[in-house]
């Protein structure tokens, strides 16, 4: 069991350094909070993963690559939920871009974000994060029509319909980490009285 002011005090530390990165916007920094083993990822689609295994993959690709685009967006966190006896942390956030619509409102991508995280001797071990790609694809889509894409997304979209996959992008059946990190407590059929056991 992790000592929960310990955790308190990381977590803490982690949302001091994003929106330092936000504001240079360069995230690759956030690489160091990882073990050198750490994986990062996050599910695409159908047939679509982004991995990112080891802390210099995280560095360039995740917080690197697939950053690319980006710059000026924020990601304000609106809750964390903290599990210390299972070394878990889950945070809720936004994305919100710079730029604002002919009304005066800022783009933001619909729907919730979340990233869930592994902790263990002050560092993350895995993150894995979920969001509305559906949502982002038609905000973007919007942005271009008003011409307020920036000219790195405007080139990720144009590789994107290529369908050729980017580094650290994978079928579902050739991802190096399971997206899923951490077993179940329990399986399908197990009945209510033995979960509860």
């Amino acid at each position: 069991m992790t000592d929960r002011e310990e955790l308190d005090a990381f977590v803490q530390r982690w949302l001091d350094a994003n929106a330092e990165c936000e504001r240079r916007r360069d995230w690759r920094p956030l690489a160091d909070f990882f073990t050198p083993d750490a994986t990062y990822g996050w599910n695409c689609g159908p047939n679509d993963e982004f991995m990112a295994v080891g802390r210099e993959e995280i560095r360039e690709l995740a917080f690197g690559s697939e950053m690319a685009g980006l710059d000026g967006w924020t990601y304000p966190y609106q809750s964390i939920l903290v599990d210390e006896r299972a070394g878990m942390v889950l945070g809720l956030w936004r994305q919100v871009a710079d730029a604002r619509r002919p009304d005066g409102t800022r783009y933001e991508i619909a729907g919730l974000g979340a990233s869930w995280f592994g902790y263990e001797n002050g560092a993350w071990t895995w993150q894995r994060d979920f969001f509305d790609h559906a949502n982002a694809g038609a905000l973007f889509m919007e942005m271009a029509k008003n011409g307020h894409l920036s000219s790195g997304m405007t080139e990720r979209l144009r590789q994107a319909a290529s369908r050729k996959r980017a580094p650290g992008h994978y079928r579902r059946t050739e991802v190096p980490a399971p997206v899923w990190p951490v077993k179940p407590h329990y399986t399908a059929d197990e009945t209510e009285t033995e979960r509860h056991a």
